[in-house]
């Protein structure tokens, strides 16, 4: 059922991928936003190590825009801002000594909700040694002003009023990826929270989306801001992985999403083989 979801996303995702590294605008489909700038990996490039002026079409250009994707996300996202790579323009790649790689990227992102459109220069760094490390990330984006503060202000607060609203709720409800239009802002919320292991889990080598949020659920607090437990389906696209992770975050209108536990789950086969206790 996972894999079905997965290629049904897929295929409405394609007019949405990057065959020529640009996205068409997003319609208003509930799948549109479910992976901005979903990229096909088919696995028939070599994975080299380019150095010096990169193919934008090529896929070191295009995971490493991914990255910044993820980082823009979980710098300024929201339930009614969702950000995608559009466009790259142009790469640059470079050894740094023996401790990593650095890479230049000027780019195109969309705010997939609003359409809006914005350059953006990113830089990014893969640090080498033992043990994975996250990459270095920084970029220029212009935050623009939009309605979305008073939106997220209304959401939150209609969250507060009840809490009922949000049980043990999968997005999407089903394997042909429907979202219903109330329940978008929690499967926004659910790719910020995953863009924050996303991020934290990619390398040179890797290309991430989020599969499925496969249970999101609002929690009791007395904090300013909101709590959700979420267990979500990470597709890693080069090793055709499907990776399960479980999150608790936060959110507010004023902090944004805040991860404060993350934690992979075992495949299936290792929960099998798992001594069973009495």
């Amino acid at each position: 059922e996972i894999m079905r979801l997965v290629v049904v996303l897929a295929v409405l995702m394609g007019v949405s991928g990057i065959p020529d590294v640009t996205i068409s605008p997003p319609t208003a489909s509930a799948d549109t936003s479910a992976h901005p700038n979903s990229i096909p990996e088919t696995g028939a490039e070599e994975d080299v190590m380019a150095t010096g002026e990169l193919n934008p079409n090529h896929y070191p250009a295009r995971r490493a825009a991914q990255v910044v994707q993820h980082y823009l996300n979980t710098r300024y996202g929201s339930p009614f801002r969702l950000i995608g790579v559009q466009t790259v323009h142009s790469g640059n790649a470079e050894d740094v000594a023996d401790s990593g790689r650095k890479y230049q990227l000027e780019l195109s992102v969309n705010d997939i909700i609003t359409n809006t459109t914005q350059t953006c220069s990113a830089e990014l760094f893969f640090p080498k040694g033992k043990g994975q490390q996250p990459p270095e990330v920084k970029a220029l984006y212009q935050k623009y002003k939009t309605n979305q503060t008073l939106m997220s202000s209304d959401f939150a607060q209609q969250l507060r009023s009840d809490i009922s609203t949000l049980s043990n709720s999968k997005l999407p409800s089903d394997s042909h990826g429907h979202i219903e239009p109330d329940m978008k802002p929690f499967w926004h919320l659910g790719i910020l929270a995953s863009s924050f292991i996303m991020l934290n889990e990619s390398t040179e080598n890797t290309l991430y989306n989020v599969a499925q949020v496969a249970n999101i659920t609002q929690l009791t607090t007395e904090e300013d801001h909101l709590e959700f437990d979420c267990h979500t389906l990470l597709h890693e696209m080069v090793s055709q992985e499907i990776i399960h992770w479980k999150m608790l975050f936060t959110w507010s209108p004023a902090e944004g999403v805040k991860v404060v536990q993350m934690k992979r789950l075992p495949h299936r086969h290792e929960r099998e083989k798992s001594p069973k206790t009495n």
